[in-house]
Order: structure tokens, then sequence, then C-alpha cells
């Protein structure tokens, strides 16, 4: 006779899978495109500018440029600083590889810089280190919303390049992130804070940086064949852009709360938790996993949790580098998990229990370290 607990399964409904991340789109986004769409100006037009007014707006700078991504922002903010072949730009290691595309695509070398070991963003002894006579530019990435040392980095004397894509909202003393900088980019790709599918901004306060930018994005009905191509965003993305810029600040408030409960929540288990850094954004909450984060993630996958490298692997491990040690602690030991405005309370709880299951080891299965 079959055993009474094989015969039947569990009526329950399985829990959906919590991704790691998820943009916060509603009404007022989808009726801001369907504006747009009915107005039939969906290129580039008066949505793009007024973007253009209101981020520039936020930071205090006179401008600001809408192009078509966050990468594309970086490469024509190095153009615009006339970086080209046979110089160097200095970038932190423990960062996304678009940095090093955006540099390449310029025609200069990316020089990668050591991580902190605390907050992974870059090392500004080990930037002055690696400057040469080439060193034209530093790109500093607010790493997971929290503020690079920008003063620190200025101070070595090349122009500095805010990479702000994970950190629209934050500020650096009473100055918001993206304008100390000489220039600053933003990113509106599907998984940051401000959403609108793709999409960037290069923002700056000097006229002829933005003047470069502008004039670069578009190459129909010039006089002239300099190097430009199509870099424009559309009208569409513009719209999405600027609803979700009139929700930051909510976003924000709910990505804190969200960020205090779970250091209240993850306190007793003996992790290293994210640091509380003045003026950062909560873009993402990245914790220092008790053993290999692959172990981490895959328990946490069990749980029906996505849980995820924050950064996939350091620079200098693809260009074939040693030397990294800050990055390496940095890769050997972080792991993100889901913190964003949609994430609901219910969520956020098993969120809580998974990560405390996976930390005790009473998920019934051992990983290897």
């Amino acid at each position: 006779m079959p055993c009474a607990c094989s015969s039947t399964s569990d009526p329950r409904p399985v829990p959906a899978r919590i991704p790691h991340s998820r943009p916060a789109l509603g009404e007022a986004e989808a009726e801001a495109v369907r504006r747009v769409v009915a107005s039939g100006q969906v290129a580039q037009g008066p949505e793009v500018e007024a973007l253009e007014r209101e981020i520039a707006g936020r930071l205090g700078l006179p401008g600001g440029v809408a192009v078509s991504s966050g990468t594309s922002a970086l490469y024509l903010a190095l153009e615009a600083l006339g970086i080209g072949p046979g110089d160097e730009v200095l970038v932190p290691d423990y960062a996304c590889a678009a940095l090093v595309h955006a540099v390449r695509m310029s025609g200069a070398l990316p020089v990668p810089v050591d991580a902190l070991p605390e907050s992974g963003n870059m090392d500004p002894d080990d930037a002055k280190k690696r400057l040469t006579a080439k060193t034209r530019a530093t790109v500093a990435v607010h790493l997971f919303g929290a503020p690079a040392d920008v003063a620190a980095l200025a101070a070595l004397g090349p122009p500095v390049v805010e990479d702000c894509a994970q950190s629209p909202g934050a500020r650096i003393g009473d100055i918001p992130a993206g304008a100390l900088g000489a220039v600053s980019v933003f990113s509106f790709y599907a998984t940051k804070a401000l959403c609108a599918g793709e999409g960037g901004m290069v923002c700056s306060g000097r006229p002829e940086i933005l003047a470069r930018v502008r004039d670069a994005r578009d190459y129909d009905n010039r006089e002239d064949l300099t190097k430009r191509f199509n870099w424009k965003m559309t009208d569409m993305q513009a719209a999405m852009a600027r609803v979700q810029l009139g929700r930051l600040d909510g976003f924000l408030a709910a990505r804190e709360r969200i960020a205090r409960a779970y250091n209240a929540d993850f306190s007793g288990l003996g992790l290293l938790l994210p640091k509380d850094a003045a003026g950062r954004i909560w873009y993402r909450y990245v914790l220092s996993a008790p053993s290999r984060p692959e172990a981490f993630i895959r328990a946490m996958d069990r749980e029906g949790i996505a849980a995820a490298r924050p950064v996939f692997k350091p620079l200098h491990r693809y260009l074939g580098l040693s030397g990294y040690p800050g990055a390496e602690e940095c890769h050997g030991k972080f792991v993100s998990i889901p913190i964003y405005p949609s994430l609901t309370e219910e969520e956020r709880g098993r969120v809580v229990a998974g990560v405390g299951k996976t930390v005790k080891g009473q998920c019934g299965r051992g990983e290897p370290d």
C-alpha cells in the first residue's frame, strides 16, 4: 500500500519567486507614455527637453543632455573632455564592464583602481599610485548608492566624471551627487532607481561640455562629418523617466525603510552589514556572505529568492591584471538581496527568513565553501 504522504500534493499555492530587481511602475508611467504616443511626437522632442531641465535642476547645474543609455553617456562625457587615443582613464576595479567599454570606445586605456574593502568604492590612495603623465580623467562610481570620495579624487588633478547610475538623490555633504565633478552621468535602465527601460543623461556645470555632447548625439542635417552618432533618447522614455523623477523622493524613502528594517532583522546573525554612509541612497543592500557568495546565492534560490553578486567580476580579471586585494576581498564576500520600492512587507519577511535560514544552515543541505 503506498505511503499516504506520497499520494497527495500540497494544495497550498507556491509563493512567487522574489526577483533581485523589480521596477516600480504604475498607471502614471503608462499614462505618460500613452500621452506621448497619442501626440505623434515619439522621437526626441519636448519630453526629452523637459527631462534635461528637471534632472539638471535637481543638481543645481545649468543643463543636461539626454542620451540613449548610461554607457553612451559615459562615452560622450569622456569625448567631451577631449579623451582620446594615448590617454589613460582611471576606473574603479570593482564595477561593471561598461566602464571599460566606454573608455575603450574613446580610444583611451582604462586603468583599474583598487577598491576599499568596506564599501567597494574606488580607493583614492591606490588611484594616486596609478596616476601617470597620460592620466586624463578619473571615473568615480557611487557604488550601490554610497558616495565615493570625489574631493580626494579631484585633488589628484585629472577631471572627475561622476558615475551616478546607482545614486540619483545621493548627497555629498550639502551637494547632490553629480554636481561636484567636471561632468556626471546617469542611467535610466530597467533595474536602476529611475527606470525608463533604457536611457541616460550627461550633466555638467561647464556649458562647453554640454554643447559637445549635444552636438555628438545626432548626425543629421550637419555641414560637416565630425564624428557623431545616433545617441538620442525618445520622448516615450523621457516621459516615463519624468514620472519616475517625480516619484524619486518616495522611492528613496521606501528603500531606506526597507534597509533599516533589514539592519534590525539581521543584527543578530553575525553578518557584516552595509554602512549607513552619510548622504547615501539604498540602491542595493549588499552584505557579506558567511561563506562563498555562490553558496549563499544557491541557498537563497532554493527559498524562492533571487540574490546576486552585485558586481559580476572585478575589471582586472577581464584584463588579466593582478594586484587588486581590495576588489578581490569585495568579490569574495559581497552579495546583494532584494531592495526596491515595490517589495511588499510579505516579500521582505520572506527575504529575512531566507537569509536567516541560509546563515544558520537550517535549509538541510550543506554547501561547500
